[in-house]
């Protein structure tokens, strides 16, 4: 049996999970989301614990029941508590603020990138003083905060993508606690 898929998930208090016919709805105080699970996989409620369960043991089956699983704990979580994508802009006249519903990003390029925040999620920037830079020169600090995990992901992998970290001053936009390997650059004779 899958480890992840038979692991039980728990239900806070505020979460409420219906299960109707193959479709889950998770709603708790940061919003409401759901998932139409498919064939051969059950969740049944019992008190505040959600099961996920597979009808046999073929490969697909296998792998459907512990990303059923996941889901849906991401769901729980993410009406619960909420996720959350830290990212750094390093480098010389870099930038990032808010600027209304737009994130204005200025990365070394000829023009400023604008980049529309999606109404479900929560982006705040902030520069910071040149004294607080520490090792790496942070310049800027992007928080991205919203309930549903795939949304947050793909919009901070969209900001990361702006100006992906270079390898021989580690300029550009990286997650926080990313490690990037600087190479040494050309010698002379």
């Amino acid at each position: 049996m899958s480890r992840i898929g038979k692991t039980p998930i728990n239900v806070p208090k505020g979460v409420t999970v219906e299960i109707i016919e193959n479709v889950v709805k998770v709603t708790g105080k940061l919003g409401n989301l759901e998932y139409a699970f498919l064939d051969g996989i059950g969740v049944t409620q019992e008190g505040t614990v959600v099961i996920v369960t597979r009808k046999d043991d073929t490969r697909e089956q296998k792998s459907l029941h512990g990303l059923t699983r996941a889901l849906i704990n991401n769901m729980v979580i993410g009406v619960s508590e909420g996720f959350e994508k830290k990212l750094q802009v390093i480098g010389t006249g870099f930038s990032a603020e808010r600027v209304g519903p737009w994130l204005k990003l200025g990365l070394g390029y000829s023009h400023d990138i604008l980049m529309e925040i999606p109404e479900d999620l929560t982006v705040a920037a902030e520069m910071v003083p040149r004294r607080d830079q520490g090792p790496l020169g942070v310049q800027a600090k992007i928080s991205v905060k919203g309930y549903h995990k795939e949304d947050v992901s793909k919009f901070a992998a969209e900001i990361r993508k702006c100006r992906k970290p270079e390898n021989y001053k580690g300029k550009g936009v990286r997650y926080e606690g990313e490690y990037v390997q600087i190479k040494a650059g050309k010698t002379t004779a």
